[in-house]
């Protein structure tokens, strides 16, 4: 009968364990997202106020439209983007996975992708896929 409690005491305790870890896995995604969220706010607001002040986007990848936000520009003028904004060491904004984002002009708008917890950019095919698009 002992043996009996115990095994089902060590199998509480083990599917506990496997609760808790799901549990923080979940919770650490959601805090991860919510600051992609933020960041990625704080970068739309940061681009419309450089092209309002510039009078067109930057141009370039992610390192030069950083540097161009930075003060870099034909005008010298330095754009602050909300929190301070995650750079890797070649100066690309990164998501909050450390990945850098990809970022399209166009002349309506702004499109930053993320390639999300997977940390790879994905097609529409993959099923698995877990890519963050956003626009302004």
């Amino acid at each position: 009968m002992k043996k009996i409690f115990f095994g089902i005491g060590v199998l509480t305790v083990l599917f506990g364990v496997i609760w808790a870890s799901k549990a923080w896995s979940t919770l650490r995604a959601n805090a991860r997202t919510a600051q992609f969220n933020e960041d990625i706010e704080n970068l739309f607001v940061g681009l419309q106020k450089y092209k309002e002040r510039v009078g067109v986007y930057p141009v370039g990848g992610n390192a030069q439209v950083a540097k161009a936000l930075q003060g870099e520009n034909s005008k010298n003028i330095i754009i602050l983007v909300g929190r301070k904004t995650e750079l890797n060491e070649k100066g690309e904004y990164v998501d909050p996975w450390g990945t850098p984002l990809r970022i399209y002009f166009s002349d309506v708008g702004v499109l930053i992708r993320s390639a999300g917890p997977n940390r790879r950019f994905d097609d529409s095919t993959v099923l698995e896929a877990d890519d963050v698009l956003r626009s302004n």
